[in-house]
């Protein structure tokens, strides 16, 4: 079974599904589905969609250098078979996988490493521009902090007239 991949976003592409696109001179483009080829008919640089395993790599969201993806490729190619190779190699299959499973991880929590802090920066932010609304007015004249209370003093005054 023969798998491609797809031209714009990288994804697999199984026997049977997809879009082929073969241009006047003989290059062929293979998409996984309609959003991919339409976004090739508009000439969208696939670096720059948000969504595609391009961006993702260029951006440092996905991993890129991985000794792992190497043995993958190498997996791919036919080999005369040999019984103890094969055991090997599928004993071996069963750590990489592993290996790759704890660099993935360790991948992601660099990425998400300053998140927190910039949360909890935005958090504290929100807090000092909303505190008027989580305290009561009085408790806030009390600890003597300052609040605009323009608006309801001109309500007043309509009011009265």
């Amino acid at each position: 079974m023969r798998l491609e991949k797809c031209w714009f976003c990288s994804s697999t592409i199984y026997p049977g599904h997809g879009i082929q696109f073969v241009r006047n001179d003989a290059q062929i483009f293979r998409f996984c589905r309609s959003k991919c080829h339409k976004n090739f008919k508009m000439k969208r640089n696939p670096r720059k969609v948000k969504w595609t395993k391009a961006y993702r790599r260029l951006h440092g969201k996905d991993m890129t250098k991985d000794t792992t993806f190497e043995f993958e490729r190498k997996r791919n190619r036919p080999e005369r078979y040999d019984r103890n190779l094969t055991q090997d190699t599928l004993n071996v299959i069963k750590t990489i996988t592993k290996v790759r499973a704890a660099r993935a991880d360790s991948h992601h929590r660099k990425r998400m490493k300053g998140k927190a802090s910039k949360e909890q920066r935005e958090a504290a932010k929100e807090l000092d521009q909303s505190l008027h609304m989580i305290k009561a007015p009085s408790v806030l004249q009390k600890d003597k902090i300052p609040v605009k209370v323009l608006e309801l003093k001109q309500e007043d005054k309509m009011q009265e007239n």
